[in-house]
């Protein structure tokens, strides 16, 4: 096995599955996290059947389905609450899991960050890479606190706004998509039992998902508003001022908020590195190779993939360089697949009178072809 001690960069969900897949596989992990503090936080996320299949792989799926909750439905609906469609979700981690599944961002996470502490990775926290060496069989990484390390294999998995990314030479930047999203946990009703869609309306859509007994994540995705509202804090009268016109479970949910109903906004951004996501022994992946907007739920899914396929594929006896190059042809074209799907699907929602747009039919052919193995 070529690669015996790895650096991985953010333990973010991407990090957090990456250094599990590679400690089971015998590897040496060291995971460097910048912020001081690592544990879950966040709102609700929908983790899709091929998310679940590699949480299973790394042994959490258990932990996070005790708190989730499984679904295999979404319905369409219009403003007002009335049915459109009711649609079956492909089973893209296979028969034997649920095709979705709804939770806690901070359940997920913190079932992570307890499995990468059992199975002895090395966490540093407050710290990231300030500089790298590159050799033919190691890198050499010097750290922002003015420590060393050698790997063979260093990894960024730092999102989005990668700094990685940037210091191995990769110059593509995140862009804003055209859409934002307000995100609340709020508490789940009786009768929510799936994931929900609401078309219609004043903004681009707003829907919600179960992700506990008695919670649900409920967002609506408008236009990009002033840049100086995008935080943590946003006020809870804008998301009531910008959703008017959504009734249904969605209006009654956003109406019984309590005022001090913490409401993060963010203006929702893409990024894909069209292009090989390493530069010798030093890569990105995850959110800091590809992002796409949370149209489809394949965000977390194709993170998690990307790093279980990676632990994979490193840890077989041929060299670095094929295994990395055999990584790129199998995961490019699958995630371009979805960024370009879940794009055409955002320039729809914004130009909902764009000839042949159909939401349900893009978001049904995009799960359709990832029930095929990644």
């Amino acid at each position: 096995m070529p690669v015996h001690k790895v650096l991985v960069v953010g333990g973010g969900i991407t990090g957090s599955v990456l250094c599990l897949a590679l400690a089971q596989r015998g590897v040496e992990v060291e995971l460097a996290e910048i912020s001081p503090r690592w544990f879950g936080v966040g709102h609700g996320i929908t983790i899709q059947g091929n998310a679940l299949k590699a949480l299973r792989s790394v042994g959490v799926l258990d932990r996070v389905l005790a708190r989730a909750v499984p679904f295999d439905l979404m319905r369409l609906r219009r403003a007002d609450g009335g049915l459109i469609t009711e649609l079956e979700t492909p089973h893209t981690g296979g028969a034997d899991l649920p095709s979705t599944a709804g939770a806690l961002r901070s359940d997920l996470q913190n079932a992570l960050c307890d499995a990468v502490y059992t199975h002895g990775v090395t966490v540093r926290l407050g710290l990231s890479v300030e500089h790298l060496d590159h050799w033919p069989d190691h890198i050499d990484a010097t750290f922002t606190d003015g420590s060393t390390g050698r790997y063979d294999l260093v990894v960024g998995a730092d999102g989005i706004n990668s700094a990685l990314r940037a210091l191995i030479g990769i110059t593509t930047q995140p862009r804003p998509v055209g859409m934002s999203i307000f995100r609340v946990v709020a508490g789940r009703p009786a009768e929510m039992d799936c994931a929900e869609v609401y078309y219609g309306g004043p903004r681009y859509k707003a829907g919600y998902s179960p992700i506990s007994g008695d919670q649900c994540y409920a967002y609506l995705l408008d236009e990009n508003l002033d840049a100086s509202l995008i935080g943590p804090h946003a006020s809870l009268d804008l998301l009531r001022e910008r959703g008017a016109g959504y009734g249904g479970t969605w209006g009654r949910i956003i109406a019984s908020l309590p005022d001090d109903t913490a409401v993060d906004y963010r203006w929702i951004e893409t990024v894909l590195v069209d292009e090989d996501w390493h530069r010798g022994r030093a890569m990105v992946i995850g959110d800091a190779a590809h992002a796409c907007p949370p149209l489809i739920a394949q965000g977390a899914a194709m993170c998690m993939e990307d790093a279980v396929l990676l632990a994979e594929l490193v840890t077989t006896d041929e060299p670095v360089e094929r295994a990395l190059a055999r990584f790129m042809a199998r995961r490019l074209p699958r995630v371009r697949m979805v960024l370009d799907n879940s794009l055409r699907l955002a320039e729809w929602e914004i130009h909902p009178e764009t000839p042949g747009a159909d939401p349900a039919r893009i978001m049904s052919e995009t799960l359709s072809s990832l029930t095929v193995a990644a």
